[in-house]
């Protein structure tokens, strides 16, 4: 006859709440590396950029506007100008379209910024729960 005793521990929650803040964590990185693509995409100079390139700004604001946010309860990323501080104008960069009258060309800076830095992406998550 052989005997045998076995404990079995339950560690699911646990673990589960470590991949949550892990998750949370990594999404930061992600956000804060995409912001900085696109800001230092967007030069400050008094002429207009060319279309289809990163727009130009002449005192910093829209390089400034770009701001992002993690949501802990949806577990996302926000990520893009404060429509506060540019209002719609970033709008018109990004995809084109009217702002005060003027038509403007597409200028995008986001799209590009995440494209850029979308092959390192997974290297944000890889080995982030511990």
């Amino acid at each position: 006859m052989i005997g045998m005793k076995v404990r079995i521990e339950d560690r699911t929650k646990r673990v589960k709440k470590k991949a949550k803040e892990a998750n949370f964590k990594s999404l930061g990185h992600a956000g804060a590396a995409i912001r900085l693509t696109a800001r230092r995409s967007i030069r400050k100079r008094q002429t207009a950029s060319a279309p289809g390139k990163p727009p130009h700004t002449r005192k910093g604001q829209l390089r400034r506007a770009v701001m992002y946010a993690v949501e802990q309860q949806q577990e996302r990323v926000v990520i893009g100008p404060e429509f506060a501080r540019v209002g719609p104008s970033a709008m018109a960069h990004e995809f084109g379209g009217r702002f005060r009258g003027q038509r403007f060309s597409r200028r995008p800076f986001m799209g590009p910024a995440l494209m850029k830095i979308k092959d390192r992406l997974p290297r944000k998550w890889a080995g982030s729960v511990r």
